[in-house]
């Protein structure tokens, strides 16, 4: 029976793999709280792929503080895993160490790892899932959406003006919004396991395409969306790090060793993207960051692979012939084909403010 100190301790568990954000990429983000009724035994978190996981993090620290954790209670935000990986399966060690009742936010949507309620139930543990599942979910919206679609979870982030303008005619952008939503903007870019841009945004703007506002210990895979593969090889975003050049026919240039090359072109020669999320997915590539031009935006929500939008709105107008957010590939011509959005919130960061949304699938 779920009582309000179970909800205490899985709300710290979540907080717990909220520590996982920037760094456990391709695995989900995990947090693991032991406890005897309100006594916290142990804490841990699955900080990077390759490491221990939450639970046997947490069984650790519950021995390095000198706790007795047989009869205590697991408060997992993921159902332990039944398998063995890189790590051995953390079912195992909970039975190990005496662990009597577990309490996980969701079940485990990845086959291979799966089944680690039943095992413990199998061998009596008292298991229950489904607290603040919600919660857990959207900790790790990319893994579960890759999961789910072979695809990465995208999100498209642009900074505009209050009248949905990007730069100036001239391509003229810096800066738009302040220097808080900048940083915020690069958090966002942090926790994705990559960023995409857009050949034209390269030559226009040359960015890095790094995390630089805010301190993380990984930097995530730049991709480059380049129809013909002409990217200057002087461009800043090769220089440090991996970069997948996606294009539509060999490219034209030489790259770097560091540079892995994608052809994935449709039947008009251009591009095809569903293709291309696709490949990104099968590199475990969970959520994909896009900071690219109103072009790309536009024939990405087009095709439908478009999951949210990170907005910033900054309170100035541009007008027109200022540039936009999303040039779509063909013009609307009746409201019904409009995308619909649904408004997960609206934040002021600094003087601007931060809107998420999510695509609305469409209807037939």
């Amino acid at each position: 029976m779920i009582a309000a100190t179970d909800r205490d301790m899985m709300t710290r568990a979540l907080e717990l793999a909220e520590r996982g954000l920037f760094t456990t990429t391709p695995n989900p983000r995990v947090g693991c709280v032991i406890a005897r009724d309100s006594l916290v035994l142990g804490e841990g978190w699955h900080e990077r792929a390759g490491g221990a996981h939450a639970e046997v993090r947490a069984l650790d620290d519950a021995r390095a503080r000198g706790n007795d954790v047989r009869g205590a209670t697991a408060y997992v935000t993921l159902e332990p895993c039944n398998h063995q990986g890189r790590t051995p399966a953390c079912t195992e060690a909970l039975l190990a160490a005496g662990i009597t009742r577990v309490v996980a936010a969701m079940n485990d949507p990845d086959p291979q790892a799966a089944g680690g309620a039943d095992r413990l139930r199998a061998a009596g543990v008292t298991v229950e899932v489904g607290l603040l599942e919600d919660a857990a979910r959207e900790l790790n919206v990319g893994w579960i959406h890759r999961l789910r679609h072979g695809r990465p979870w995208i999100r498209i982030k642009v900074a505009a003006s209050l009248d949905g303008r990007t730069a100036l005619e001239n391509g003229a952008s810096q800066w738009i919004t302040g220097e808080e939503a900048r940083a915020d903007g690069h958090r966002w870019r942090a926790r994705a396991c990559a960023i995409l841009t857009g050949i034209g945004t390269v030559r226009q703007d040359d960015p890095r395409l790094t995390v630089r506002a805010i301190a993380t210990p990984r930097q995530p895979l730049k991709v480059v969306v380049d129809r013909h593969g002409d990217l200057p090889t002087t461009a800043r975003v090769l220089t440090g790090g991996d970069v997948i050049v996606v294009t539509a026919t060999e490219p034209a240039a030489s790259f770097p060793e560091n540079v892995q090359v994608i052809t994935v072109p449709d039947r008009d020669g251009r591009i095809d993207l569903h293709a291309m999320a696709k490949a990104l997915g099968e590199r475990q590539i969970n959520e994909l960051h896009v900071e690219a031009g109103a072009k790309l935006n536009g024939a990405m929500l087009a095709a439908g692979i478009v999951d949210e939008l990170l907005l910033y709105v900054a309170p100035c107008l541009l007008g027109d012939p200022a540039r936009g957010m999303f040039a779509l590939p063909a013009p609307l011509e009746r409201l019904g084909d409009r995308v619909s959005l649904n408004v997960r919130s609206i934040d002021a960061v600094g003087g601007d403010w931060r809107i998420v949304a999510r695509v609305e699938p469409r209807s037939a």
